[in-house]
């Protein structure tokens, strides 16, 4: 074999391979606590499925079949196995590649005319020129390896694997966001629930209501006018329970779509017109975030596979040697005869980049940028798991504050209007004043309720901020890690 041309043609591989842009360090620097309000009851609540700290059994099944058989949760699961066949095949692309060829062929020939012989004199004659039926069977073996000096494979399997961690993380983070979309929506369902029954029972006091003043008008102990009023004041409140009516339709089948049961009957998914009260929310600092944010986590894979493509794209600049071992069978008709032939060969090629190579150190350049767009990504990823986690703290305990105070002024609002109402009754105070008790009483419990939900819905903000809904203690699917 003759190997003397390939020093010359690594001459230009070992004098133009230069370095690429080097990947700066990304900036990771988080405060020591979250500048948040300090009133928010904290202590050592699970995060990995913090749904069960409501003590919601409604809750906890819902979260538990969204997670299984929703329709987000299901084609985040194809692309993580997408992810792992992908880091297959790129492991298997530097193994030996061949493939088994064979091939028969059956041919006839005939003679037409006088066919030519070779005269051996004493010996006789030897036709030159066969006729009939032959058979010829082949079978080939080639295989392809390449060899690896500089490191490509091991390359190859690092951006693999950070891709692969990256879609991981990924599915992590969508099965986290579809918990935390489940509990939000089933909380704004019953918030619902609580207008509705309060909006049900406006319109039968209203209803109440226009019935004594029209009986007082028609007795001439009171004003045509307010009886008129009253009975307009019963229109709107029932055209609201309308309304809400249809919103808490609309609610309860956006859940059941979450959850992947869009076709069953809203009958299978009650909603109370109930509000619970926020649990505690787990004490942590923000440094914790680094580990626990499957979106930042994601974010950091994806830097270590954009350094990995970087490191590829350098390695294209080096030869690539290939080692072509190969074994054949020939079987064919030869003199009268079927012949069998075996041949083995080997050789080693070599493919060195030379007029390609300023592309390829252009896509070295563009590499380099993308890593530093992938640095800068992480970067924002970790200052927004950040700002969402104090922001997301700060509205959990306006909340919170907010319920407390509102309680209170309900409650008040709803003695002022009953009283409003028995003076009415008995003749001391006319219609508007009735009416404005009870606008006043109707604003407090819409309020009450808004502020209700909205920290129920606060703290599920809080937990999916945090981090929670996956385990960081045994990420997402085994099968990713091997």
């Amino acid at each position: 074999m003759r190997l003397r041309l390939l020093p010359l043609l690594l001459l230009p591989s070992l004098a133009g391979c230069a370095l690429g842009p080097r990947v700066p360090t990304p900036d990771t620097h988080t405060p020591a606590a979250f500048e948040a309000p300090s009133d928010v009851t904290q202590g050592g609540v699970p995060l990995d499925r913090w749904w069960s700290v409501y003590n919601d059994p409604q809750l906890q099944s819902l979260v538990d079949e969204a997670l299984q058989n929703a329709p987000d949760a299901r084609t985040a699961r194809a692309r993580l196995d997408e992810a792992i066949a992908v880091r297959s095949e790129a492991e298997d692309a530097y193994n030996p590649q061949g493939a088994l060829q064979g091939s028969a062929t059956e041919s006839t020939t005939h003679t037409l005319g006088k066919a030519p012989v070779l005269n051996l004199g004493p010996l006789g004659q030897i036709p030159l020129t066969s006729s009939g039926a032959s058979n010829q069977e082949l079978l080939n073996f080639d295989v392809s390896w390449e060899i690896d000096i500089f490191g490509r494979r091991a390359a190859t399997r690092g951006k693999a694997n950070a891709d692969l961690a990256a879609a991981r993380f990924n599915y992590e983070a969508t099965r986290a966001s579809l918990a935390a979309n489940v509990a939000d929506q089933l909380f704004q369902a019953r918030g619902l629930a609580i207008q509705l029954a309060d909006a049900q029972e406006q319109a039968r006091i209203e209803r109440e209501l226009a019935r004594v003043a029209r009986a007082k008008a028609d007795h001439g102990l009171g004003a045509a006018s307010d009886a008129d009023q009253a009975e307009s004041e019963l229109a709107q409140s029932d055209a609201q329970v309308k309304d809400l009516e249809s919103q808490l339709h609309a609610a309860r089948r956006t859940l059941l779509v979450l959850v992947g049961k869009g076709v069953d009957p809203l009958d299978s998914l009650p909603a109370a017109a109930e509000a619970g009260t926020p649990p505690m929310v787990p004490a942590t600092v923000p440094g914790e975030l680094l580990a626990r944010r499957p979106d930042v986590r994601q974010a950091a894979a994806e830097l270590r596979s954009a350094s990995g493509q970087l490191k590829l794209n350098e390695l294209a600049l080096f030869p690539k040697f290939t080692l072509t071992p190969g074994f054949g069978l020939t079987s064919a008709p030869e003199f009268g005869t079927n012949l069998v032939s075996d041949a083995w060969s080997i050789g080693i090629g070599l493919a060195q980049p030379i007029l390609d190579a300023p592309l390829l150190k252009s896509e070295i350049r563009a590499q380099g940028a993308r890593a530093d767009q992938a640095v800068i990504a992480y970067e924002k990823a970790v200052q927004t798991a950040y700002g969402e986690s104090e922001n997301a703290l700060v509205k959990l305990s306006s909340d919170e504050a907010r319920v407390k105070l509102l309680t209170g002024g309900e409650a008040e609002a709803r003695r002022a209007y009953d009283a409003s109402r028995i003076r009415y009754g008995a003749g001391i105070d006319d219609l508007t004043a009735v009416l404005t008790a009870e606008r006043t009483w109707q604003s407090a419990r819409e309020a009450l309720t808004g502020a209700q939900v909205a920290a129920l819905t606060s703290s599920v903000t809080v937990f999916k901020a945090l981090g929670g809904g996956w385990d960081p203690a045994t990420p997402g699917e085994e099968q990713a890690s091997r």
